[in-house]
């Protein structure tokens, strides 16, 4: 019998949680750094590159907040925002390829890409319809396996700076 969070939380090839367990690819991932890395790639695959704003529910601590929101909404519904109201319209087919994954204590560290297709208009650049990939270096705190705060580093004005020189 699935208890009520289980029954609730999505669904997932990547990573299934319950809020007992985290089970990575069918495996049982046995330490908490792993359970801790297993909560960033279900972040990254379900609420940045699917959209599912439940999971962004089910997997951020109510007092998040993320330190590299220079200006913005910083809380939940800031990343929230920026995912489905900033890249998504921006970038059709948008993918997370995770490249590198350090764990240690309470936070992971991860060196990855988000890309797609240039199809919208993004941070005031119009659709160029070229590929567009963004470097980015994330450090997540994770408290009960939600994330608690959050610093990221990307070359995104770089990116941008390309895209306005087409």
């Amino acid at each position: 019998m699935q208890s009520e969070d289980a029954a609730s939380e999505p669904a997932t090839p990547y990573v299934v949680m319950s809020r007992h367990s985290v089970l990575v690819g069918g495996a049982r991932a046995a330490t908490p750094l792993e359970l801790n890395k297993a909560v960033v790639v279900r972040f990254n695959k379900e609420v940045i590159e699917q959209g599912d704003t439940s999971c962004l529910r089910w997997l951020m601590d109510q007092s998040f907040v993320d330190h590299s929101a220079a200006g913005a909404d910083s809380g939940p519904s800031g990343m929230l925002y920026t995912f489905n109201h900033v890249l998504r319209r921006a970038l059709s087919d948008l993918r997370v390829e995770l490249h590198d994954q350090i764990a240690e204590g309470d936070k992971v560290t991860t060196r990855k890409t988000v890309s797609g297709a240039h199809t919208g208009e993004l941070l005031g650049v119009p659709a160029t319809n070229r590929e567009v990939v963004i470097d980015v270096i994330d450090i997540v705190r994770l408290r009960n396996r939600k994330y608690l705060e959050y610093w990221g580093s990307d070359n995104l004005q770089s990116v941008l700076a390309s895209l306005r020189a087409t």
